[in-house]
């Protein structure tokens, strides 16, 4: 790396003016510096930067203000760099459906959508991932967005999220870096979709606010199984504000119910390379076939009694509040039953906007909030060529809407008649409500303009470590072979130097098995924490994927490997079973105009076996004839079909004549385990199922990954 920055700083010519140093790059430009000193950070009308890490808030807590010009130039120009996909969350897939409240909130909140049961409300969900291209592939380890634009009675509500409760930074000041950092080193242009490359942990490890986020990544939480199975959150408080003006905070959580799944890291890097659709054709697959994926709305309330006691500012997106303290209330149904008609005109097009909310839920102060506020409005005007976006059918809202906005690019609709602004007394046009329309939170504020963040926010460790303590010890391996692959990436020692040091505040144990993974000859010290981090946290259940599994293999795949001559009898029995449980299953030949079973039928097959490799399913079942078994021995994607299973931790049925196929797999009589299942009979099938609802035998992970 040392050679490669002094390759680019040779690229420059240094001018001398007086007393102010002008470096030329190639490409001419300049930028102006005392000599001999660090370049000063400027806007780009040249004016100094004091403060490139805080919003102007009205106090430490308070509200963003308008005033910040650097801050919205600043956003205003990251909002504007890529044209015309998005900046981040550029490659996403959507569905339409429906969402169904069951419990009533009209206690908390005027939202009609809150409080009124039984009634189902339009929606549209579209899931991303954050740092690819939108030609990139489904199964980086990244973060998932989660939006839902829901359209309402009052308007449109769109509750953008994630798929993980927390973020990688506190103040939006911040987001351009972060995403510059994370994306494609600008000046070779890669890696594309990866987060382990230099600038990124280079970033993160000078960022403290970033490691509760950096826990969550390199956990299974980013590579989810598929879109169906992983959870949703809001990430921020909001507010939820009743018709007496009562403000509730509130966190928003989706709950899938077929239960939370991942896939391991080799796995992820095989289904990338075997189909890089894969999580959108396993939504759209599910959706066509009438297994139509669900979520749970669920809610945190609480109060500023409970704010004020927490350890941590509910206004700090990088802090998540545990169930236990304050459980969530599953409150209504999401249903996606129908994909789209045209993916550009619906999935591309769709624009969401934190901003968008409908009377009674309102925002909180927190920073990056208030940020996305401004910037998701910005982006989206850009993106879609104007302010019109919202005349585009996905972004309209199903209610009527009245207003006397005109003109522009794109526009649909304009005001009729000879009114074009309100007050006028011709009588046309809509007029303001106060009865009906959008109330603001009436909230005291005082406080100096300052760029600070709030006391609490200091503290950057303690939720990392409970994070990790909340983890079986199945996924804290994980996460450590995650840091270790990601660092080792970075070609700059130092960079994996200060991660590990990091890391000691979170967990000794974790520092250690890091730094012996990349051999680092000397422990670094602990980076010198601003506030004293709390150790004691207890552990949260909720935080761990393996201990919110599913009850059932519902919804999941099976791939059935078969030959001429397999028996008629075990396959029929293991589709039947299969059937019972809700679970899917594909057929795998050698050939995939099908084959012939023992009862002398032809079977379609859905895929040939040199293109269907093992990490396409949940479970794998091996049933071919010793004819056949003894054909698919000298194919290498047959034996990578049995190895990778193995050492996937999968669930293996096979029949009798299988064995062989095993042995050229690696697997021998010794390295058989319980998650490897002799099927030599119609009633064994059932119980071969009911093992499949672990989803992994992860007893065998061990044996497998060794370094």
């Amino acid at each position: 790396m040392a050679d490669s920055a002094d390759k680019r700083a040779d690229n420059r010519i240094e001018v001398t003016i007086g007393d102010q140093t002008v470096e030329r790059g190639p490409q001419g430009a300049t930028h102006q510096t005392a000599k001999g000193e660090t370049p000063t950070l400027t806007t780009q009308q040249g004016v100094p930067v004091a403060d490139d890490q805080n919003t102007l808030k009205a106090g430490p807590r308070g509200a963003s203000l308008m005033e910040d010009f650097h801050f919205r130039e600043k956003i205003f120009h990251f909002d504007h760099e890529r044209i015309p996909e998005r900046v981040v969350h550029a490659r996403g897939y959507a569905a339409h459906g429906f969402f169904e409240l069951t419990d009533s909130l009209a206690e908390y909140t005027t939202a009609s959508v809150l409080g009124k049961t039984g009634v189902q409300v339009p929606v549209f969900t579209r899931f991303s991932t954050v740092a690819g291209a939108k030609g990139s592939s489904d199964l980086a380890r990244d973060v998932r967005g989660f939006a839902v634009k829901f359209y309402t009675e009052e308007g449109n509500w769109d509750l953008v999220g994630n798929n993980m409760p927390v973020f990688f930074i506190q103040d939006a000041m911040k987001f351009p870096d972060m995403v510059h950092a994370v994306k494609e080193e600008p000046d070779s242009g890669f890696p594309q979709a990866q987060s382990a490359h230099d600038n990124f942990w280079d970033f993160a490890s000078l960022s403290p606010e970033t490691v509760h986020m950096l826990m969550w990544v390199m956990s299974d939480r980013a590579i989810p199984r598929s879109f169906r199975f992983m959870e949703g959150f809001g990430v921020h408080s909001f507010r939820l504000i009743n018709a007496e003006g009562k403000s509730t905070y509130v966190k928003f959580h989706w709950k899938p119910k077929s239960g939370l799944q991942s896939v391991v890291w080799n796995e992820a890097l095989k289904i990338n390379g075997a189909d890089p659709d894969f999580h959108r054709r396993d939504l759209w697959d599910a959706i066509q076939s009438g297994d139509f994926p669900e979520w749970e709305l669920g809610v945190q309330l609480f109060d500023d009694a409970f704010a004020d006691s927490f350890d941590f500012d509910i206004l700090d997106a990088t802090k998540l509040i545990p169930e236990e303290l304050v459980p969530v209330r599953r409150v209504g149904r999401m249903v996606l039953n129908r994909v789209v008609d045209n993916f550009f005109a619906e999935t591309e097009q769709v624009a969401f906007c934190t901003q968008n909310v409908v009377p009674g839920i309102g925002f909180t102060n927190d920073p990056l909030l208030q940020g996305r506020n401004f910037s998701y409005l910005d982006t989206q005007t850009k993106r879609l060529g104007g302010p019109n976006f919202t005349h585009i059918p996905i972004n309209a809202p199903k209610c009527p809407f009245h207003n006397f906005q005109q003109d522009g690019h794109m526009a649909m609709h304009n005001p009729k008649g000879r009114a074009n602004y309100e007050p006028n007394s011709w009588g046309q046009g809509p007029r303001e409500n106060p009865q009906r329309g959008y109330r603001h939170y009436e909230e005291a504020l005082e406080g100096r303009k300052t760029r600070e963040r709030g006391e609490l926010f200091a503290d950057h460790y303690s939720q990392a470590r409970q994070f990790l303590m909340s983890q079986t010890s199945t996924e804290r391996t994980h996460i450590k072979n995650a840091f270790v692959f990601e660092l080792s990436k970075c070609q700059t020692p130092a960079i994996r130097s200060r991660v590990v040091a990091h890391l000691r505040n979170v967990d000794e144990d974790l520092a250690k098995a890091v730094a012996a993974g990349l051999r680092l000859e000397a422990l670094p010290e602990a980076a010198p924490p601003a506030r004293k981090p709390l150790t004691g946290l207890p552990p949260s259940d909720r935080l761990s994927i393996l201990k919110n599994g599913p009850d059932s293999f519902a919804g999941r795949k099976i791939g059935v490997v078969v030959t001429d001559g397999t028996d008629a009898e075990l396959l029929k029995a293991l589709l039947e079973a299969a059937k019972a449980e809700g679970a899917n299953v594909e057929l795998i030949a050698p050939e995939v105009g099908g084959v012939k079973t023992t009862d002398g039928k032809l079977l379609a097959a859905g895929q040939k076996i040199v293109g269907a490799p093992s990490v396409l399913y949940d479970a794998v079942v091996l049933l071919p004839s010793a004819d056949g078994a003894k054909r698919l021995a000298g194919e290498a994607t047959a034996r990578d079909f049995v190895a990778d299973a193995y050492a996937h931790a999968k669930f293996i049925g096979y029949g009798r004549d299988a064995e062989s196929m095993l042995a050229k797999g690696g697997i021998t009589s010794a390295d058989k385990d319980d998650g490897i299942i002799s099927l030599s009979a119609a009633g064994d099938m059932k119980a071969f199922i009911q093992s499949c609802r672990a989803l992994r035998f992860w007893a065998r992970e061990s044996k497998t990954h060794s370094v």
